[in-house]
């Protein structure tokens, strides 16, 4: 039976062909895979290795600041783009963390509901027809999304083990390249766990300005850096501010996923163009969360914490992987392990692709990975994964390395 949307959904969604689409989305298959394998195997607890959040909540300091913030008469108004004492605690936190001095929080600053709106409106600020966005994959496809949305073209960059993960600007066909407008980078990298260089961030200046091209830096993981490497905002090198501007988020570092708050910062016309766009698009969040924000940038030991926990839980993942057959190594940054998944298994069983080994490893195992086939046939494993003692983390792994072997995996 017809329905009366069916002629009136936008080009940009599908059009009349809106809702028909047969294919699943990655992380939907993986949790439908989930419930299919808990079901098959309802006495064999899952190993969820998947797991793209903090396992802990927020720190009881924040909770309890919001707490006594929510119930002031003075939070219950609109926030607009940001409190004053919001932009004036992160700009505070980006000195202290990365040792970024001079931004002036009400002109370099502007909060956001969360970093993903903030990268779904930067291409609103500045994508006509025709440009084109440089992407950066695997990857968060949100900004690519609104790209496309816009009327934009999308080129990738993919992210190779023989690189390090960084991208290969020589690749961009020049054509391509005359009509680039935005370059969206994320450092350390979702999925990879790779970690950038200021001789990178560098290059990466040298090339924007070179071909006249916008930087956004999505840097949610940016506090979390491992054995010597320390947190590095792409803003640190000189001319950054003038080509480019950086997202930071509070989810990762201070465990505050579900809360919704992060920040631009970087070039003042860009951020300015940004707060028109999100002036226009929401009216801010509340002003108790910015405040408990405010509490959580004052407090970079909750982050310290974090960072010991999931150190101590990649040495062990990494141990593990590698006694497993894999070939693992600790990242520097995020809380991700980015490794080649198997060819097939000594059975017989051949994977095509690391979806197909994915799959494989949830229904025989038990364990569920995120896979990436975007540049090679990778599969990502989290430290995010729950587990209430060093115990029990020692527990955890020793169980998946367990049950990896009986796969007799072949690399």
């Amino acid at each position: 039976m017809a329905n009366f949307f069916d002629d009136k959904i936008s080009e940009r969604l599908g059009g009349i062909n809106f809702g028909k689409s047969t294919v699943i989305y990655k992380f939907e298959l993986i949790k439908r895979a989930k419930a299919a394998a808990k079901k098959t195997h309802p006495n064999v607890p899952l190993i969820d290795m998947g797991v793209g959040e903090p396992d802990w909540p927020a720190d009881n300091l924040v909770v309890n600041a919001l707490a006594e913030e929510a119930g002031k008469p003075e939070n219950r108004w609109y926030a607009d783009n940001g409190i004053p004492e919001f932009q004036e605690a992160a700009a505070a936190y980006l000195e202290k963390v990365y040792g970024l001095k001079g931004l002036i929080p009400s002109e370099n600053i502007v909060h956001g509901i969360g970093s993903k709106p903030i990268l779904a409106m930067l291409p609103i600020c500045f994508i006509n027809p025709g440009d084109v966005l440089l992407t950066t994959v695997p990857g968060y496809p949100v900004t690519a999304t609104y790209t496309k949305y816009l009327g934009g073209e999308v080129f990738n960059l993919p992210l190779l083990e023989a690189n390090s993960f960084l991208p290969d600007f020589s690749i961009i066909p020049q054509p391509i390249l005359k009509r680039a407008k935005l370059l969206y980078l994320n450092y350390p990298n979702n999925p990879t766990g790779a970690v950038a260089t200021v001789e990178f961030f560098k290059e990466v200046v040298a090339f924007a300005k070179k071909n006249n091209i916008i930087v956004i830096h999505d840097a949610p993981y940016a506090a979390l850096t491992y054995d010597g490497y320390k947190p590095l905002s792409f803003l640190s090198v000189d001319g950054a501010m003038d080509v480019g501007v950086e997202v930071h988020s509070l989810s990762k570092a201070f465990n505050m996923t579900g809360w919704r708050i992060g920040f631009i910062c970087g070039n003042s016309k860009a951020v300015n163009a940004f707060a028109t766009v999100k002036d226009n698009t929401d009216s801010g969040q509340f002003r108790a969360i910015q405040k408990a924000a405010i509490e959580a940038f004052s407090h970079t030991e909750i982050t310290e914490k974090t960072v010991a926990k999931y150190s101590r839980r990649f040495d062990l993942l990494v141990e593990a992987l590698n006694e497993s057959g894999f070939t693992a190594k600790k990242p520097k940054g995020s809380f991700y392990c980015y490794v080649k998944a198997p060819v097939g298994t000594e059975g017989g069983k051949v994977f095509n692709s690391a979806s197909e080994f994915s799959e494989y490893l949830i229904t025989e195992s038990l364990i569920s990975t995120v896979p990436w086939d975007d540049a090679g046939k990778f599969i990502r494993f989290s430290v995010t994964f729950e587990a209430e003692s060093l115990q029990r983390e020692k527990e955890v792994m020793n169980e998946m390395k367990e049950r990896m072997k009986l796969l007799k995996l072949k690399f």
